[in-house]
């Protein structure tokens, strides 16, 4: 970078940018890696704030850096596929405004962050972060196991493994390995108050990164330790084979040592070595890559894998994937070969740059290499907490090995006020209300499907269940374009007829309005025919209604859930006993494990 933008004296609205991203980094990171809802909303409020913040100071100038200007064409024909190609465009703009964040942030930091002295109170932010993360999985392994943040309790399956403020260890894993390279340059090579910082962050990060006990995190931390002095200029070729060798051992002698004195550490490289790899994973990019044969120029449509899924999963396989657990291959099946093209041909255009990294930079790009490995066996860039962190490293090494002219002091002009402006309200009137009302979508499903985890029954709690149906009608009033809010409430509907069985009738017939509300948006996901079938056996329509269980099955052939209504609604006809016993007893072969379908086929026992 050249010294001018290196030295410059910050004005205040560059402090009130880093001061904005540092907020949504905290915010995001200490919620679940801000997943949820809940917290999206909160850091979409904050990137409209970001954007005025930006694009309304004269002391930004008005040249960008062309660097940011790679990541326009995959937002443009990323909104272009969500108008035109997906056919669940409520959960592609979802998807959408994710990307467009991590852009966002990386352009502001890219253009907008250019002091030193902003620049490392950023790096700090992150540094205080990594730490934090480390600190609580500490705390975790040692204390607590199940604890999460927002007071939550760890799911069953992660439990030995920390996660810090993250929900899961993998995300865990991923953000030490991208801080840890340079954290661990700047405690060794560093001077001041930096060092000394870095120095104590250090060994709380690198516990981050063994106590997630991660493997994708810790063998993308070790590729990327031996190709990174490879792929860096400036060294001649020997020294960089030298180099390569001495990081590779190194790493190696670590993992060995962990191997020997942590005895999780042991027991998922024996899971890795009898499984032969993965069990689930294969499954999984196997049917993402026929999801691509099908699509390969412009893909199945923004977020359709979840739904397209369901037409390749196998028999006997009940995982809900909700994404490929590959962020590359989850791009090419929801974009196709030109989403892939220009999202990440623009970040390889980008990183052929940093190979000219020198120092902490070099180091950086060793973390961003790492990060980029793990995206193989993970799906980061779904986890805007992640995805912004890998925006600010990337923009500040790109600063550092891609220096650009940017004018300074220049006022600017009327065109990026007007996108200011126009960018903030889109943020906060159409985005911010759509996670809103997600929110309360989310809650009320969430408290449904908790009461049926404990073995309760949700009819006999009839004040928590009109709480559930009052959300779910506040969350279809605020964003009537969320289908599965439509859905859900549907089911609550069907619900309160076990509350009040005199309105059986009319609450399927609103049922069915609600199920309709959701096809209409979202005609592939076979949970909505589901609802619509439960709504017209309400009103005793039945052979309606198994036409639409029918559909369900054409969609998820190897489903146990949708088995299991199918012999529910077969079982409402005496006569047809002996089909009903046929489909819950498939169901419980693809899960053995079924309750609700043991208590069914216990009552066709009986009946028969």
């Amino acid at each position: 970078m050249d010294e001018a933008t290196t030295t410059a004296r910050p004005g205040p609205l560059e402090w009130a940018r880093a001061a904005i991203l540092s907020a949504m980094l905290v915010w995001a990171t200490l919620c679940l890696g801000g997943v949820l809802p809940s917290t999206r909303l909160v850091t979409c409020a904050l990137a409209a704030a970001l954007i005025l913040a930006h694009f309304l100071d004269p002391g930004a100038g008005p040249r960008a850096h062309p660097a940011g200007w790679l990541l326009v064409p995959f937002l443009l024909y990323g909104a272009a596929n969500v108008a035109w190609v997906s056919p669940v465009k409520w959960l592609g703009w979802f998807d959408w405004l994710n990307w467009s964040l991590a852009a966002l942030v990386f352009w502001v930091v890219l253009n907008g962050v250019r002091s030193g002295a902003v620049r490392g109170a950023l790096c700090g932010v992150l540094v205080l972060l990594g730490a934090a993360c480390g600190a609580l999985a500490i705390f975790q392994h040692f204390l607590d196991p199940d604890w999460i943040m927002m007071g939550r309790r760890q799911a069953e399956q992660y439990l030995g493994r920390s996660s810090g403020a993250f929900g899961g260890p993998n995300s865990l894993g991923a953000f030490c390995a991208l801080l840890l390279p340079p954290i661990g340059w700047e405690a060794a090579r560093g001077r001041g108050a930096a060092r000394a910082a870095c120095m104590a962050a250090f060994p709380l990060v690198g516990a981050g990164l063994v106590l997630s006990v991660s493997r994708g995190a810790w063998l993308g931390l070790i590729a990327a330790l031996a190709v990174a002095p490879l792929l860096l200029r400036g060294a001649g070729a020997a020294r960089r084979v030298a180099t390569a060798a001495l990081s590779l051992a190194a790493a190696a002698a670590c993992a060995a040592a962990l191997y020997a004195l942590f005895p999780l550490m042991r027991d998922r490289v024996g899971h890795l070595v009898t499984d032969m790899g993965e069990k689930s994973r294969p499954i999984i990019w196997r049917g993402a890559w026929r999801i691509f044969e099908g699509h390969p120029v412009l893909g199945a449509g923004a977020a359709s894998f979840d739904s397209a899924f369901e037409a390749f999963r196998p028999l006997g396989f009940q995982d809900q994937p909700v994404y490929a657990h590959c962020d590359y291959l989850n791009t090419l099946c929801d974009y196709g070969v030109v989403g892939f093209l220009l999202a990440f041909g623009a970040a390889a255009a980008i990183a052929c740059r940093l190979r000219r990294s020198r120092g902490l930079a070099a180091a950086a790009f060793t973390g961003l290499l790492a990060f980029s490995f793990h995206l193989l066996v993970e799906f980061h860039l779904k986890v805007p907490a992640l995805a912004m962190a890998l925006a600010v490293v990337a923009a500040l090494t790109t600063q550092q090995a891609w220096p650009a002219a940017v004018a300074a002091r220049a006022r600017r002009g009327r065109a990026a006020a007007l996108f200011a402006f126009a960018a903030a309200a889109f943020a906060v009137a159409w985005a911010v209300p759509r996670y809103r009302a997600e929110a309360l979508r989310l809650g009320g499903r969430d408290r449904i499907d908790r009461v049926a985890a404990r073995g309760g029954d949700i009819s006999k709690e009839p004040a928590e269940l009109a709480g559930i149906r009052a959300d779910l009608a506040r969350a279809v009033a605020i964003d009537r374009l969320n289908a599965q809010a439509w859905s859900d409430k549907a089911y609550a509907d069907s619900l309160e007829a076990l509350v009040v069985p005199g309105d059986t009738a009319r609450l399927g017939e609103q049922a069915v309005k609600d199920a309709d509300a959701a096809l209409a948006l979202d005609p592939l996901r076979f949970e909505f025919w589901i609802r619509k079938g439960t709504g017209l056996d309400m009103q005793r329509r039945w052979p309606e209604g198994g036409g639409c269980f029918a559909k369900a099955l054409v969609m998820a052939p190897n489903r146990a859930d949708v088995w299991y209504y199918e012999a529910y609604h077969l079982s409402l006809k005496a006569s047809e006993t002996g089909p009903a016993m046929a489909a819950v007893n498939l169901c419980l072969r693809l899960d053995p494990g079924f309750l609700l379908a043991q208590a069914l086929r216990q009552r066709l026992a009986n009946r028969r």
